[in-house]
């Protein structure tokens, strides 16, 4: 059984954002936001809503990701260039649940993926910052990249407006199933964002293959953080 902790409003606040915590003390960049801190609970402010997250500091998919926070200033910031009032949206490596939230409160008919052992802590953040704020409420489901993918999710059927995904690409071996899977879900009609901090050598290379795949757009970049918008090479046929 996970146990969660109960919320406690005894923040110290920093409405300035120029406190930081031992592990905040290099500067933060443009795209970063003001945010309490406390032992496995962050709170964000997103969509003019406090968001407060629950991490499980156990797996990779239980932490912020530094391009989450990306893509959710992102998406908070550019509502009229992206309006996702009633499109259907999927994330992919959706973990803490934060961009599938911001997305649920920007309009979105979410549906948030990761792998099973994910999604008792997402479902948890989902609920706890959606509840009577949303149109539509967001849906979950397991989502392993590049398996079984045309039976467990057929294209027939599991069409979406954008698929999102944040700091997918690390130091993991499953690289290729992530791309099949993007290119899998990324068919004509549909817009992936995808935004992540490049790490490493593999990771350039997966870009280079990222822009083989798709028709792709720079969207934001600040140092080695980038958004890349991607729609299927197949539009063009």
């Amino acid at each position: 059984m996970t146990t969660y902790l109960v919320e406690d409003t005894n923040y110290m606040r920093d409405d300035s954002c120029t406190e930081e915590s031992s592990v905040q003390k290099k500067k933060k960049p443009a795209w970063a936001p003001c945010f309490f801190i406390r032992e496995d609970k962050e709170v964000y402010y997103y969509v003019g809503q406090k968001i407060i997250i629950q991490e499980g500091l156990d797996s990779y998919g239980g932490m912020i990701w530094p391009a989450a926070l990306s893509l959710c200033h992102y998406l908070d910031t550019h509502r009229e260039q992206l309006n996702l009032v009633d499109k259907t949206v999927l994330e992919i490596g959706a973990g803490t649940g934060l961009v599938s939230i911001v997305a649920s409160l920007l309009g979105a008919l979410v549906t948030a993926t990761d792998l099973p052992e994910v999604l008792g802590n997402m479902r948890f953040n989902l609920s706890r910052n959606t509840r009577g704020h949303c149109r539509y409420t967001p849906q979950l489901a397991v989502l392993s990249w590049g398996y079984d993918l045309e039976r467990t999710y057929p294209t027939s059927v599991y069409r979406y407006d954008y698929v999102l995904a944040a700091d997918v690409v690390y130091h993991h071996d499953f690289l290729d199933e992530l791309l099949v899977t993007m290119k899998h879900f990324c068919i004509p009609g549909t817009t992936l964002i995808w935004a992540n901090k490049i790490r490493y050598e593999a990771d350039l290379k997966f870009v280079e293959n990222f822009k083989k795949a798709f028709h792709t757009t720079l969207l934001a970049e600040d140092e080695e953080m980038k958004i890349f918008i991607a729609r299927s090479k197949e539009e063009e046929r």
